[in-house]
């Protein structure tokens, strides 16, 4: 009798640790926007109404992409190959924040960055966090993409944030667990079209989220968030690809102007941006998880400079590179082709450590830090 209970309370523990990885991978997965805020997208010029998805400026890239990558020698290289360096050996070098010097007001735009695409900026005295990816792992479930190390500081440590920018729902960019932290803050989202369906099954009360379509803008006091095109895709599993929209963003004020590309591959929209919204003071440009089967929505590295060429930007600022494996390259690839980029050029590149504080003027200068971590230079 004894073994019979054993069973069974060994059984429904079985199922109920089932459940919870069920309800918690559900739950990642966020939710589809309604018939009625599907509606409203049909005023975008870039919504496939017959199809139902949003669609890039060449809107057939995406098939022709999949044709390549879509295949088990794909799949099996990158779950199994690539470079022996795709991962750090060793703990990356990071600064413990100094918020208390980041928030004192200074003329100077300040910023942070904290691993792959997570910025947090002080902009004219507003605080604004671009993509927070602060959890331990992302994805459906959490150790499917672990980071390369746990953040260095928890968003409890984070100040008080008057805005949060996201540029599209993919989960090392929209992160469930760092988007609940929010839940019961008052802080407001800006997000392209259908994001916001994610954000409100996470607990994030409508009346503090506003989602805009490309060339549609938020304020924020004196400082402006424009959405601007990007070539990408969307989607939290194989059954809603692009039912939201993906975005790119400029923050601006009269005296600063920034840009954050998102993701994206390479087109005619960022000497679009340039035009009608440059100068910037800096360009956050995507520079890693590259590869050639995937270039139409990741820039390889000769396109994240003419990208940044084409925007007429002061300073470069590598993103989505430093915290997550998602490519087959080594860990400090990106940056040492930028680096070469740099230096035959003319770009300065703004390279900080986690965490570290900078303030956007002409007496910054960054340190190849990366190259004491890693192999590149043997």
């Amino acid at each position: 009798m004894l073994k019979i209970i054993s069973f069974v309370v060994i059984f429904v523990l079985i199922l109920v640790a089932g459940g919870l990885l069920i309800t918690s991978c559900a739950a990642s997965f966020g939710k589809l926007p309604n018939k009625k805020e599907t509606d409203t997208f049909d005023k975008s010029s870039h919504f496939d109404r017959e199809k139902g998805i949003f669609v890039n400026r060449r809107a057939n890239i995406l098939d022709e992409m999949r044709k390549r990558t879509m295949n088990f020698a794909t799949i099996k290289e990158f779950l199994l190959g690539g470079d022996k360096d795709r991962i750090p050996k060793q703990r990356l070098p990071e600064v413990a924040p100094d918020f208390a010097e980041f928030l004192k007001s200074n003329n100077d735009l300040k910023l942070m960055w904290f691993g792959h695409s997570t910025i947090l900026l002080n902009f004219e005295g507003k605080v604004v966090l671009i993509d927070p990816v602060l959890s331990t792992g992302t994805g459906p479930l959490g150790f499917m993409m672990k980071r390369f190390q746990d953040p260095v500081v928890p968003l409890s440590s984070f100040p008080k944030i008057d805005m949060i920018v996201i540029s599209h729902d993919h989960y090392d960019h929209l992160d469930m667990d760092s988007i609940r932290f929010f839940k019961d803050k008052d802080v407001p989202f800006v997000v392209p079209l259908g994001v916001g369906a994610h954000l409100k099954s996470w607990g994030i009360a409508e009346n503090r989220i506003q989602e805009l379509d490309w060339w549609q803008s938020a304020k924020l006091g004196d400082i402006e968030m424009i959405a601007t095109p990007a070539q990408h895709f969307s989607g939290r599993g194989i059954w809603n690809q692009n039912k939201s929209l993906w975005a790119s963003w400029v923050v601006k004020s009269d005296r600063h102007r920034i840009f954050f590309s998102g993701d994206s591959g390479y087109d005619t929209h960022f000497k679009e941006i340039g035009q009608r919204l440059g100068p910037f003071d800096i360009a956050f440009v995507e520079s890693g998880q590259y590869n050639e089967k995937w270039r139409e929505v990741h820039l390889l590295p000769d396109e994240s400079v003419n990208a940044f060429k084409d925007l007429n930007a002061k300073r470069y600022f590598p993103i989505h590179w430093g915290m997550f494996s998602l490519a087959f390259h080594s860990w400090f690839e990106p940056l040492e082709k930028l680096s070469a980029a740099a230096s035959a050029n003319g770009m300065k590149l703004v390279t900080p450590k986690i965490g570290e504080i900078v303030t956007v003027n002409d007496s910054y200068s960054s340190e190849p830090w990366w190259r004491e971590k890693s192999p590149a230079t043997e």
